[in-house]
């Protein structure tokens, strides 16, 4: 069997439904081209899956491409991506001809280690820690028992061969391993580097090399570990057990165990342990864990609420909608885990350059050890500047420093309810040129409200508000329901209304207390012969120029008034439209399906650039297929019809992610709650993290230049080599911490 589908469709879901099992799917990771599915006939198992392995013990970015290398050898591996800052191998492979275990075996056999638990454990990180202070102390104690302190010689060397021992243990493992792969990697570099100092009686260079280099790794997955932090806190933002009401009685379980259709008991100030829908209290729910909104909504029964989001001062009774590995909060924790090991255009460009750079070093490191004997050089002198070459020209900064970038700003995107899913996606958002925006959910509350009451004759507001309601509380249309709502809201009383008949196109024809009353369009009013005055239909295209839906209301054959209806603006509208200018958007647009009047009413009230009207989901593709041809183009809409749009820009954002499984599925961007005014920091968050790339790129490619330079001519040695290249490599990585703390230009 076939399960074909192309890169935004839940697959995971078809292969469910396929198979006839409710158990987990291995999730799609999409590595950017058609998947298929093929199921095995007979087996009820898929032939092509996708995994996840967790990694411990890369010293570097460069160890990313080894692996990598390595798993991509494997017959039936289709691809592999490991993520250096997620700690994560994506692989995808065909299971008739290699199988999970075959690939952790094959990384094990690079001298790395796959935890059981899926997360670096606390004991392999404390031995990097111990290895690295234990060869800091052997170095230490050689260089004291020097010959300026007495000591004999061998004892110096006997100290540091032993801090060659720790500080290079995992280094030339890496590089060994990586070598019989046919890979030339940083650590091979440093291992060659090292060797050579001992070759020439310099140990202590060497002892000093292994041990900053080791050094410099412990310390950046310290400040990395910082990023990767953010996202561990999502997960734990689910509480473990939850209180389940069975009949009269309650009753503590752990949410791994909560079935659909459980009745869960939420108390004030606990967290909300599983999706679920209000059955029973009122309260104000603090959303902010998930769709980052500042302020507590209001929540009442048939209201949806989320796992992780805290309940204020109301006890809640809930139906649970939704297991504890499907709830909103776990998928976005998946979904942000994913988007740490998707490669942005400058990680990839970087790798590439990387992959032909470090033989290309070897080769430079041999000519300056070769070519100066012919000019008389001696051969030690030649010897340790092409060693010194080989650490200067070490790219682990420029490998570095997109990715821990991207990192941080995924994190902090996934703080302030922003689901970035992929640093491509990110890279994107900084080059914005120009949004596309869809109206009904989008710019405006997705819900038409009453906005004007036109009185004429001698039925006054109130009346003529609880008689339209009268008659529209029978029709299940949203402008019906707004008056409705609307009556509501003042507290009218609602006569009763009775043969209401329906009249297709036009409007609505009854009875209320013995009077005949009709609501609809002026052709409904032409029909039955009623007399429209002047000021009624003056102001009727007055209201309707403003983008409004109109329904005159004629009550015993007289025209009594005009009642207008609209979608009104989100709060922020306004704001989020001025913040997007000033952050450098130059083309604002909105595309719509309704009609040309209420688009430019709309476009009129946000001073947007331009508006096209009337469009079916089929033309809002091709508009923005239009507009991608020339510039970078953001499509922003509510997930649910404007998905093929949504595909066709070059970032597709989503409202309301946490609220609807379309939006996670089909965008690149996921704003998680309803606040528009999260849009123009995601703008800023992809032009800092862009900015931040840059100037990473710029010291990692500096501070190569001069080292190679110093390194050939013998202005700097093996020590300072090192520490200038460990330095830069701290550097950019601080450097991209910096975007944790990222707020943009005003509170979202």
């Amino acid at each position: 069997m076939l399960i074909s589908a192309a890169a935004g469709i839940d697959q995971e879901l078809l292969a469910r439904r396929a198979l006839g099992v409710g158990g987990d799917v291995p999730h799609v990771q999409r590595f950017g081209q058609r998947h298929d599915l093929r199921v095995m006939a007979g087996e009820g198992r898929l032939q092509f899956r996708h995994d996840a392995v967790a990694i411990e013990g890369m010293d570097c970015s460069e160890c990313t491409a080894a692996i990598e290398h390595a798993v991509r050898r494997l017959e039936g591996v289709l691809a592999a991506n490991v993520s250096y800052v997620g700690q994560q191998l994506r692989v995808e492979y065909d299971t008739t001809q290699v199988g999970r275990a075959d690939i952790i075996r094959r990384v094990e056999g690079m001298g790395y280690e796959v935890p059981r638990t899926g997360v670096r454990s606390w004991l392999k990180k404390r031995r990097e820690l111990v290895f690295v202070v234990l060869a800091g102390l052997l170095l230490a104690s050689g260089w004291l028992s020097g010959p300026g302190f007495g000591a004999a010689p061998i004892v110096a060397t006997s100290l540091y061969f032993a801090a060659y021992l720790f500080g290079g243990w995992d280094i030339a493992r890496h590089a060994w391993s990586a070598a019989r792969e046919r890979h030339l990697d940083t650590d091979l570099l440093m291992v060659t580097a090292a060797v050579g100092a001992a070759i020439l009686g310099e140990f202590f260079e060497g002892a000093l090399l292994l041990f900053l280099f080791t050094f410099g790794h412990v310390l950046e997955e310290l400040a990395l570990d910082r990023a990767r932090n953010a996202v561990r806190e999502l997960a734990g933002l689910s509480p473990k057990t939850a209180t389940v009401r069975r009949g009269e009685a309650e009753e503590e379980v752990s949410v791994d165990q909560l079935e659909l259709g459980d009745e869960l008991v939420v108390r004030p100030g606990s967290r909300i342990p599983a999706d679920g829908t209000i059955v029973g209290g009122t309260s104000a729910i603090d959303q902010s864990p998930v769709t980052g909104e500042s302020i507590p909504v209001e929540r009442a029964p048939g209201d949806a609420v989320f796992a992780g989001t805290v309940n204020g001062d109301g006890t809640l009774l809930l139906k649970v909608t939704r297991l504890a590995k499907d709830n909103t909060l776990a998928r976005v924790v998946k979904l942000v885990e994913q988007a740490q090991s998707q490669k942005s255009r400058s990680q990839q460009l970087t790798e590439r350059f990387t992959a032909w750079f470090v033989p290309a070093t070897f080769l430079a490191a041999t000519s300056v050890a070769v070519l100066p004997l012919l000019f008389g050089v001696s051969f030690s002198d030649s010897f340790l500047r092409a060693m010194t070459l080989l650490v200067a020209a070490s790219p682990c900064a420029l490998a570095l420093g997109t990715p821990a970038a991207m990192l941080a700003g995924i994190a902090q995107g996934a703080r302030r309810g922003l689901l970035i899913k992929g640093g491509a996606h990110l890279e994107t958002l900084g080059t914005v040129e120009a949004i596309a925006f869809d109206k009904t959910g989008t710019l405006t509350q997705g819900k038409p409200e009453v906005v004007d009451i036109i009185q004429a004759g001698a039925v006054d507001e109130g009346q003529l508000l609880s008689i339209t309601a009268a008659l529209e509380r029978r029709s299940g249309h949203p402008l019906a329901q707004a008056i409705v709502r609307a009556a509501e809201s003042r507290g009218l009383e609602l006569p009763e209304a009775g043969e209401v008949t329906s009249i297709t196109g036009r409007g609505l024809r009854g009875a209320v207390a013995g009077r005949t009353v009709l609501i609809g369009n002026r052709r409904l009013m032409d029909e039955s012969g009623i007399v429209l005055l002047g000021e009624i239909t003056g102001r009727a295209d007055q209201l309707e120029r403003d983008g409004k839906t109109t329904m005159i209301v004629a009550i015993n054959d007289r025209a009594a008034g005009v009642i207008a209806v609209a979608d009104t603006l989100r709060p922020n509208a306004v704001e989020t439209i001025q913040r997007l200018r000033r952050s450098g958007i130059k083309r604002l647009l909105l595309l719509t399906g309704d009609n040309q009047r209420v688009g430019e009413a709309l476009s009129r009230s946000l001073r947007l650039d331009a508006v096209r009207s009337n469009l079916m989901p089929e033309d809002k593709v091709t508009a923005i297929r239009e507009l991608a041809a020339g510039e970078t183009v953001a499509m922003v809409g509510d997930g649910v019809n404007d998905a093929p749009a949504l595909a066709s820009a070059s970032v597709g954002i989503a409202m309301g992610g946490a609220s609807t499984d379309v939006a996670l599925e089909t965008a690149d961007v996921a704003l998680m709650g309803s606040d528009l005014g999260t849009l123009p920091f995601a703008i800023e968050l992809g032009r800092a993290t862009r900015r931040v790339v840059l100037q990473n790129l710029a010291v990692a490619i500096g501070v190569i230049a001069v080292l190679v330079g110093t390194s050939v001519t013998g202005l700097v040695g093996i020590s300072g080599a090192i520490v200038f290249h460990e330095g830069s490599t701290l550097v950019v990585v601080a450097n991209a911490l910096r975007l944790l703390t990222f707020r943009g230009s005003a509170s979202a």
